[in-house]
């Protein structure tokens, strides 16, 4: 199994970010390998640089290559403004045309510091991604609110075992086909 992993926030030390990476080790106790796309390089969309005859940037060639090759992709976003950051809305937006989606396994986890976890996010980020055809696996989806009681800020450790379970639950389901 390759999971590819995305983060919707570029803080060295977000909560988001220490999300992904428990459930990157998460993912690799199960057997998968995992990588994560780096998507702050990325020019902002335009589609001049994508049309015919051109060639599109380095950095947006390596996206659609990483997320060709998975077998499956977790997206982990913070919501800013009760909606998606927008590098993270960019590189989906390099993706919509150019196919690596289409039928890609694909788990959205949202967190916030409010007790909605960034549902919003969550919702839109679910409806591109099933726009662009990819298989939404409703049980890697998750929610986490009141984030910051949930971590060690230091370490950036989950402290909060229910969390740990369903984060775990939510790999496990994006990582084992059906």
């Amino acid at each position: 199994m390759q999971l590819l992993t995305l983060s919707g926030s570029l803080r060295t030390r977000s909560t988001n970010g220490f999300l992904l990476h428990a459930a990157r080790l998460m993912a690799t106790a199960d057997g998968a390998e995992v990588t994560t796309a780096e998507i702050g390089t990325l020019p902002h969309f335009n589609p001049d640089l994508d049309g015919e005859g051109a060639t599109v940037p380095a950095p947006v060639a390596a996206l659609r290559e990483a997320v060709g090759a998975a077998d499956a992709v977790l997206v982990v976003s913070p919501e800013y403004a009760h909606g998606v950051p927008g590098t993270l809305k960019n590189a989906l937006d390099w993706l919509v045309s150019s196919g690596e989606f289409v039928s890609r396994r694909v788990g959205v986890i949202t967190a916030s510091p409010s007790s909605t976890g960034g549902d919003y996010a969550n919702a839109q980020l679910c409806e591109t991604l099933r726009m662009m055809t990819g298989t939404v696996v409703e049980e890697a989806c998750l929610t986490v609110g009141l984030i910051g009681g949930k971590l060690d800020r230091e370490t950036g450790e989950i402290t909060d075992d229910q969390l740990t379970s369903e984060l775990r639950a939510a790999v496990k389901s994006l990582t084992t086909p059906s």
